[in-house]
């Protein structure tokens, strides 16, 4: 029995935040752990996980938006040659990783939180970490 799952996305958008709590509840029901600690991780510097909004899509295409303000897709300071410093700007603002809490089973959620991977350099083959830790 593993403890650590690798999923891959096929991401077609140029950014976008795609809900990956199936992903991981999914990975909890095959772990059989009941009780711990989950780290979500993202290895890729253009790309970031998030818990956020799961019911209204505004909030994802605001976040997007908001974002795209502060570190606009072109701008004429960057000095990175691939182009995609808005990216790596929004993917560390985001953050790599998310810690969860699990209990009884369940992930501890807010009953409007999802779990989001964040893709800002799509479209991309992007993958994801799931380590459930038992305690």
């Amino acid at each position: 029995m593993t403890n650590l799952f690798e999923h891959k996305l096929s991401i077609k958008d140029k950014q976008n935040l795609i809900k990956i709590t199936s992903f991981i509840n999914e990975d909890i029901k095959t772990s059989k752990i009941r009780d711990g600690i989950i780290v979500v991780y993202c290895p890729h510097t253009t790309a970031g996980i998030t818990i956020n909004e799961n019911s209204d899509p505004d909030v994802v295409s605001n976040l997007i938006k908001g974002f795209e303000k502060v570190y606009p897709t072109i701008n004429k300071d960057y000095r990175h040659l691939e182009g995609n410093s808005h990216a790596h700007l929004k993917s560390s603002t985001i953050g790599a990783s998310q810690s969860l809490i699990l209990k009884d089973g369940n992930l501890i959620l807010g009953i409007w939180q999802d779990i989001y991977f964040c893709e800002f350099d799509g479209p991309r083959e992007r993958t994801f970490y799931v380590k459930i830790m038992e305690g």
